[in-house]
């Protein structure tokens, strides 16, 4: 007896394979590792997404508003030790402008930085913005 597989799990797999394979250490996904990886994170996202909603509302700014924000849950993602591991995928929202100035500073601290060491070698260290969430990239 055959299950349809397709129907076996909620999260598209189609966008699931974008984002494995989007990694340049992987060139082909097999069939059954895609619909294992989908199932897991079926399991584990939908307990953790709520449990880190549910924290994030009572602890943050949303229960006075009755809402939730983004930065309710970028604030538990930084304050709660708990939570450090998502950090990276809850960045707090800053401006275009702010991040321009950001890495205008950082440039001119490297240039400083060239200018006062001896060697005539370039760093050639860039700062970048933080990584997509692979959550964000499946809820689209």
């Amino acid at each position: 007896m055959e299950i349809n597989i397709q129907r076996s799990v909620l999260l598209p797999l189609s966008r699931i394979q974008v984002i494995m394979t989007s990694s340049p250490e992987v060139t082909s996904i097999n069939q059954e590792a895609l619909v294992l990886t989908a199932k897991a994170t079926e399991l584990f996202g939908s307990p953790f997404v709520q449990y880190v909603t549910t924290y994030s509302y009572r602890h943050g700014s949303g229960k006075e508003k009755e809402a939730l924000t983004s930065s309710d849950l970028s604030n538990t993602a930084e304050e709660s030790e708990a939570f450090q591991f998502v950090a990276d995928i809850l960045p707090k929202k800053i401006l275009a402008s702010k991040y321009l100035k950001m890495l205008k500073e950082k440039r001119e601290e490297e240039e400083e930085e060239n200018d006062n060491n001896d060697e005539s070698e370039v760093d050639e260290t860039e700062f970048y913005p933080p990584k997509i969430s692979l959550v964000r990239t499946l809820l689209d």
